[in-house]
C-alpha cells in the first residue's frame, strides 16, 4: 500500500503516488499514467513494482487541468472525460513534470541511484519522450500513441529503451507502428516486441481489452529489462 506525496516545481506543486519496497535501498521506476489519471490500475502497477524491489512513483500529470483525476475504461462518460483531458494535455509540460519526478526520486531517501520509467498509452508517448529528453536510466513503452510524430528525437535516446506494440491497436494503425519499428529497430539499445491480435491497453489491469497471456509476456520482459538495467 502506497502513499501520496507532493513534488514541487517552478510551475507549481503536484501529487504523486509512491510505493516503497521492503529493501531500505532500491532503484526506482517512474510510472507514467494513461489518459485515466492515477487510478487503481496505476496504483497496482506501482505496488507490483514495489513488490519486485523498486521504489515506484506515479505523478499526477493532469494537475494543471484537474488535480486528482481517477477514471476507468468502464463507462462512456469516463472515456469522454479522459479524451477531453487528453486533448487538452500539454505534452512538453508533462515531460517536464516527469523530469521533475525523476529528480525528486533520485534524491528520495531509500532510492538507490538509478531511475527508470515506464508509460502506458499517453504515458507510452511520454515515456518515449522521457527517454529522449531526460536522464532516465532505462525506459519501457507500452502501446504509446503519437510516437510517430516524434521519431526525429530518436537520436537523442542514449539509454536502453524497451517497447511493447499491440498489432491490433485501434489508436495506432499498422502502417504507423511498422514505420516506428523501421525507424527504431536498427538502434541496438532499443528493443521492440509486438503482440499479434492484441488491442490497445492489452496489459491494463482489469481493462476491457486485457489479454492475460500477452500481458504476462510483456510484463515478464519489462521485469527482466529493468532488472538488467537498473540494478
Amino acid at each position: 500500500m502506497g502513499e501520496m506525496v507532493k513534488i514541487s516545481t517552478a510551475d507549481g506543486t503536484f501529487a504523486a503516488y509512491l510505493a516503497r519496497p521492503a529493501a531500505t535501498k532500491a532503484p526506482a521506476i517512474v510510472v507514467i499514467q494513461e489518459i485515466f489519471g492515477i487510478n487503481a490500475d496505476m496504483r497496482k502497477t506501482c505496488d507490483d513494482f514495489a513488490a519486485q524491489g523498486y521504489v515506484a512513483i506515479c505523478p499526477d500529470l493532469y494537475w494543471r487541468q484537474e488535480p486528482g483525476v481517477e477514471l476507468t475504461d468502464a463507462t462512456q462518460a469516463e472515456w469522454d472525460k479522459a479524451f477531453k483531458l487528453y486533448n487538452g494535455f500539454d505534452v512538453p509540460a508533462g515531460v517536464r513534470d516527469i523530469d521533475a519526478t525523476i529528480r525528486y526520486t533520485r534524491a528520495l531517501d531509500g532510492a538507490g541511484g538509478k531511475v527508470g520509467a515506464v508509460g502506458f498509452c499517453l504515458g507510452g508517448l511520454l515515456a518515449f519522450l522521457t527517454a529522449a529528453r531526460t536522464d532516465a536510466d532505462a525506459v519501457t513503452v507500452y502501446y504509446g500513441v503519437g510516437i510517430d510524430q516524434y521519431l526525429g528525437e530518436a537520436g537523442n535516446i542514449r539509454q536502453p529503451l524497451l517497447m511493447h506494440i499491440a498489432e491490433a491497436d485501434e489508436f495506432v494503425p499498422r502502417e504507423t507502428w511498422t514505420r516506428i519499428i523501421a525507424a527504431l529497430s536498427p538502434r541496438s539499445h532499443i528493443e521492440i516486441h509486438t503482440y499479434p491480435g492484441c488491442s490497445h491497453a492489452f496489459a491494463r489491469n482489469n481493462g476491457v481489452h486485457f489479454d492475460a497471456a500477452s500481458a504476462q509476456a510483456a510484463n515478464d520482459r519489462t521485469a527482466a529489462f529493468f532488472r538488467a538495467n537498473l540494478f
